[in-house]
């Protein structure tokens, strides 16, 4: 069974792998007790499930977060449950993955108008005015 991220991605389950630890912070009675924190962890440099220009944007948009051996490290400590904390680290991976999925729009260059060109020289004029009264006139030398 997969995980169905969108734009034609499935994951397998066994692409994810979990750790649970304790978590510091509210927790009452079962603080020191419980592992409610998740670490979550997906290999995105073996992941079969994602396309490479997929990956390639992923490692970028992971940043920190990604070991040297490609490794993406997510921390969920919010909730109390570990299962809260466990939906909450999946759910940041899957966001992630759909927002790396999503191709960047091409940049289409573009030029200046006449208005943009005629508003900078007008300000190079005013400036260069500015600097021109600030010249001390000399005496002449006759």
């Amino acid at each position: 069974m997969g995980i169905e991220v969108g734009n034609g991605i499935d994951l397998q389950e066994k692409e994810i792998t979990m750790e649970f630890v304790r978590a510091s912070g509210p927790g009452g009675q079962n603080v020191n007790k419980v592992a409610t924190a998740v670490k979550l962890f997906f290999d995105i440099g073996r992941s079969p499930s994602l396309p490479e220009a997929v990956k390639r944007r992923l490692l970028a948009l992971a940043g920190r977060r990604v070991s040297n051996q490609g490794v993406l490290a997510i921390d969920a400590r919010r909730f109390r449950t570990q299962e809260a904390n466990r939906r909450d680290a999946l759910e940041r991976l899957l966001r992630m993955i759909r927002q790396a999925a999503a191709a960047p729009k091409p940049r289409r260059p573009t030029r200046p108008g006449a208005a943009a060109k005629a508003r900078r020289l007008d300000e190079k004029k005013k400036h260069g005015a500015v600097k021109q009264a600030r010249k001390k006139s000399l005496p002449d030398m006759e």
